[in-house]
């Protein structure tokens, strides 16, 4: 039966639900409080220079291409989609590693640190291939209502990978602490410390190695430029400028929105907003979660980002660098375990121009830097020039150039933004870390347990953070909305 469904909120998740609920025939408007779709996923573009505000890593173009047949579609009607190699490359203080684009470059690449070490990365490699099967086809696509979605014959096999952690099985075959650090750092996309991290999630490993790192031409924001164009033809309104100021409920029952101050009527809302700030929205007898539930969870970091115009081409670097040049245990535990800035921060270059012309003008560099931070942190002026001079000084000396005055211009984004742009708790950047005790049925719910006809959806419910995921959760969402109504 044809609904009248309000999707607040426009990032992927979103994007995905509503494009699978005009498919099933409703009548399907999204809400978003910014002049841009996108979310988090939005695009700066300042003096011929373009940004991806947001995610800037294409991984797992299975899922992607997956989203666009489910309507008859390919990502290349869209998009065009590059294989990036090598990957990237990451810093470290006395020498690079570089990940090319195949298995056998990168075994080349771990034999020349660690003589023996390709076999352990081929064995690894084929584990965590198998368990990305297992993730993407039987346990990711299941909505998170009960423990039993995870009991699977596959899984029951491997129940112990899900007590023992990506730290500990990385470290027992491999012993030179830069591959280790290059094993561990795919699970920082899932929001948690590899040590937290149960060791079925070295799916994500094959997913780098395996599957490869991709670019769109013209940026990651041409995904959502896709998905918004795929929404209208599927007949779904998008309404910018739009925030949701309240959601209403009478018996228990969703009714509609208020929207800019006007109400809005609806059958079914949907909330792909911050799932926290969501919950602002309904009277406090209608939350599921209360401010202790919320404070004591696990969230992925924030992010100090940089988006910085070069008038020059850079030299020494990739389209994608890892900055592993200090201690990756201590920056660990200051986001974690003792919330703090960090006194020797990691941090990611991204500069999309090394192979994507466009994203700059001629002769000139888009770089995009992020130094991964706790959520919550007191976030000032001074704070974000203090650590973009300890940054940029360090990319100097690794990458052996001067670029302080080749720059045009210099914004940055934090945890304020975090906050007053998407509404995030406490600011963080990626939503609920997937530790073992923030897993499937154990995270916020896509369907509200107090008022009927209210959803989730994103990357604080399941299946959890990164692209990919919000995918998913769109889909998910969406079929558990066409079961219910």
């Amino acid at each position: 039966m044809k609904k009248k469904i309000a999707i607040i909120g426009s990032g992927f998740s979103s994007l995905s639900a509503s494009c699978y609920l005009a498919k099933a025939g409703h009548d399907v408007t999204i809400y978003e409080k910014n002049k841009t779709v996108g979310g988090r996923a939005r695009q700066l573009v300042r003096d011929g220079f373009t940004f991806d505000m947001g995610p800037s890593w294409y991984w797992m173009p299975d899922i992607f291409d997956s989203f666009f047949n489910d309507f008859g579609k390919k990502t290349a009607d869209f998009y065009q989609l590059d294989k990036l190699n090598p990957a990237y490359k990451i810093f470290f203080t006395d020498d690079n590693i570089t990940v090319g684009d195949c298995m056998d470059d990168i075994c080349k690449e771990f034999e020349r640190i660690e003589p023996g070490s390709a076999n352990h990365l081929k064995d690894f490699i084929a584990k965590a291939e198998k368990n990305y099967d297992i993730a993407i086809n039987k346990v990711v696509l299941r909505p998170g209502l009960t423990p039993l979605e995870l009991i699977t014959p596959e899984t029951a096999l491997r129940v112990d990978q899900f007590f023992k952690t990506i730290s500990g099985e990385v470290r027992k075959k491999f012993k030179n602490p830069k591959l280790v650090s290059t094993l561990e750092f795919p699970v920082l996309f899932l929001g948690a410390k590899p040590n937290r991290t149960p060791s079925f999630y070295n799916f994500m490993n094959y997913a780098d190695f395996g599957l490869g790192t991709w670019h769109p031409k013209g940026g990651m924001y041409q995904v959502v430029k896709a998905m918004n164009d795929l929404a209208e033809e599927l007949g779904v309104e998008i309404c910018t400028d739009a925030a949701a100021e309240k959601i209403k409920v009478v018996n228990n029952i969703a009714v509609g929105a208020t929207i800019n101050g006007k109400d809005i009527s609806a059958d079914v809302i949907l909330s792909g907003a911050d799932y926290h700030h969501s919950e602002t929205l309904l009277d406090p007898e209608h939350r599921q979660y209360s401010e202790a539930y919320w404070n004591k969870k696990t969230f992925a970091p924030s992010s100090l980002l940089f988006y910085i115009g070069f008038n020059k081409k850079l030299e020494n670097i990739n389209h994608h660098n890892l900055f592993f040049d200090t201690d990756f245990e201590c920056h660990a535990q200051e986001i974690y375990d003792n919330p703090s800035w960090p006194k020797a921060p990691l941090f990611y270059a991204n500069f999309p121009s090394v192979t994507d012309l466009s994203m700059a003008p001629k002769n000139c560099e888009t770089g995009f830097f992020l130094i991964p931070i706790a959520p919550n942190l007191t976030d000032t002026p001074e704070l974000r020039e203090q650590y973009f001079d300890i940054i940029l000084d360090r990319f100097e000396k690794r990458t052996d150039q001067s670029v302080k005055n080749n720059i045009i211009f210099k914004e940055s984004f934090c945890v304020n933004d975090f906050v007053e742009q998407y509404n995030s708790y406490k600011g963080n950047a990626y939503g609920m870390a997937n530790t073992l005790s923030q897993t499937a049925f154990l995270r916020p719910s896509l369907k509200s347990k107090k008022v009927k006809n209210l959803y989730f959806t994103g990357q604080l419910t399941v299946p959890g953070p990164g692209v990919p995921p919000a995918l998913i959760s769109g889909k998910l969402v969406s079929e558990l909305i066409n079961k219910n109504v």
